[in-house]
């Protein structure tokens, strides 16, 4: 149970880290970010049986999306913290490391390239995005701060 609740409090911690990295690109970088409505959109719309949209910007809004989407974030970030450390700890009998955070964070962006861009319409790896190169840039360094964030929170834990 102790490597539930701290990899749900490392997974919080992660997810926030992200949120700063996401600021610090969105404002003082002025790159684009993820947009938490569309993603509640897609996200309220898998229960209905509609997995795909052309783009999900196009598909009729949903009471609550914000929100929606903010909640999923945390939750999978919630997710990817105890899968960390189940995986670490308990497949490998190991501790974290910044390395294995670090790969870890990356590897998760098979969700996003692979599920969650398709599905919201944005083709496979950002395919279908007007600047594909720089929305892969920046979900690859959003997942990067997500991992450096997991190792900072094992050490603060």
């Amino acid at each position: 149970m102790q490597i539930v609740l701290h990899g749900a409090l490392m997974g919080i911690f992660a997810t926030l880290g992200t949120d700063v990295w996401a600021a610090i690109v969105k404002h003082v970088l002025r790159l684009p970010t993820a947009n938490w409505a569309m993603v509640g959109r897609w996200f309220a719309y898998i229960p209905r049986g509609i997995f795909v949209h052309r783009p999900v910007s196009e598909s009729a809004a949903v009471p609550g999306e914000l929100a929606i989407g903010w909640a999923a974030h945390y939750i999978v970030g919630i997710l990817y913290g105890v899968s960390y450390l189940v995986m670490v700890g308990v497949l490998f009998s190991s501790k974290p490391t910044l390395t294995t955070a670090l790969a870890f964070g990356l590897a998760t962006l098979v969700a996003p390239w692979f599920i969650m861009q398709p599905g919201m319409g944005a083709g496979f790896l950002a395919s279908r995005m007007p600047r594909p190169g720089l929305t892969r840039l920046i979900s690859v360094s959003m997942h990067a701060a997500f991992g450096v964030s997991l190792y900072v929170a094992w050490l603060l834990i």
